[in-house]
Formats: structure tokens, C-alpha cells, sequence
């Protein structure tokens, strides 16, 4: 449901929210048991309203599972007789591990090499959005990212990168700082062709571009 919201009566400042009602609603009562059982005061000023709060952060950080990937590609999709790399790279994600919940965040490097069809560029970092905004896992990110620009327009070969920093490394567990990780996944020319692999490799890194 969409509903403005001002933080005074006069101001000026309207905030425009989408979120379900029901959902919040729901979410939030869970919430409310979770603030108790840690050991808060979850009528206190400070938390009051930090329920519904996170329950609209989550249904935003979660947004993903109501996007359909392919159907972003084949809004703009073209026919277009090129036949070199493309590359999107530096894109900005963020997404929720699974295993415990907490954010892992980094940069998406995409590349296809058309074979008749091309998509907007901005379709690319879309496609990583509506995959990232869910519980995920890096690994399966990367696959996924992949699997629907090779599914959606049947290029020559596709090639995702993703780069990335774990809180549940950095906050708990073993606490090491500003570790990276990093998954690849490739298809078709950059799978069987190294010299094509290594030339969006050496694209990626070099951050002049």
C-alpha cells in the first residue's frame, strides 16, 4: 500500500512509502518478541517504534522476491548486430546472508558478448538488484546473475565477478576486517576462450576506465 507521511504538520518534507500493511503489521509483532527476549524494553522511547521499523527495512532489503530479472532484460531489449564485450562493472550491491541474517555488500562486475540482442545498461545493475534483495548466499548470487542474462538474451557468453565484504565475518565469528570475497561464474567465449576471460579481467581491474 502507498501512503505519505510528514514528520510535522507544516513541514514541507513528505515521505513516500511502499509497504504492505499487513505484512508490517505482522512483522513487527515478531519483532516486538524479539526486543523482549534480548532483553529490552521494547516500550521504551527509544524503541517504540523500532519494529515497524525493521519490518519495512526488511520488506525494502527483501524487494527482490516481488522483481522478475528476466522481464527487466526484456523491457529494453534490442536487436543489435554487435558482437563485442559489454561490460557493467563497479555496480553497487547489497544483499542479506542467510545464514545469519546480516548484510554482505561489494560491486558486481557484468559483461556479455551480444549474439543479436542487447538490453539497456541499466538493465544489468537492475538484474543485480532484484537478485541481491533477497536472503542469499555470494555464491549462488553470482550463478544467478549469470544464468539469467545467458537465459534472457542467448548471448555469445556471459561473465559476472562479484567482490565482496561479509558482516557475519567482520562482526562475530572469526572478526576479520575488511576481508574480501570473491565468486566468479562464467558461460560460452569466456568460459572456453582464456584470452576472452582474461581480457574482462584485466577490463575489471583496471578502475581508470
Amino acid at each position: 500500500m502507498d501512503f505519505l507521511s510528514n514528520n510535522k504538520p507544516d513541514s514541507k518534507y513528505v515521505k513516500i512509502e511502499r509497504y504492505d500493511d499487513k505484512t508490517t503489521e505482522k512483522l513487527a509483532e515478531h519483532y516486538k518478541e524479539v526486543l523482549h527476549h534480548l532483553g529490552e524494553d521494547n516500550k521504551r522511547e527509544g524503541l517504540e517504534k523500532t519494529p515497524v521499523r525493521v519490518a519495512k527495512a526488511m520488506q525494502f532489503i527483501t524487494q527482490g522476491y516481488d522483481q522478475d530479472p528476466e522481464e527487466i532484460l526484456r523491457s529494453a531489449m534490442f536487436t543489435e548486430d554487435y558482437r563485442q564485450m559489454v561490460i557493467v562493472k563497479d555496480i553497487e550491491l547489497y544483499s542479506m546472508c542467510e545464514h545469519h541474517m546480516l548484510p554482505f555488500f561489494g560491486k558486481a562486475h557484468v559483461a556479455y558478448i551480444p549474439n543479436g540482442k542487447v538490453t539497456g545498461l541499466s538493465k544489468i545493475a537492475r538484474v543485480v538488484d532484484a537478485f541481491a534483495r533477497r536472503l542469499q548466499i555470494q555464491e549462488r548470487l553470482t550463478t544467478e546473475i549469470k544464468d539469467c542474462i545467458q537465459n534472457t538474451l542467448e548471448p555469445l557468453g556471459v561473465a559476472v565477478v562479484i567482490e565482496a565484504q561479509h558482516m557475519c565475518m567482520q562482526m562475530r565469528g572469526v572478526q576479520k576486517q575488511g576481508s574480501i570475497t570473491t565468486t566468479s561464474d562464467f558461460t560460452g567465449a569466456f568460459l572456453l576462450n582464456d584470452n576472452t576471460r582474461q581480457e574482462f579481467i584485466n577490463l575489471i581491474k583496471n578502475r581508470t576506465l
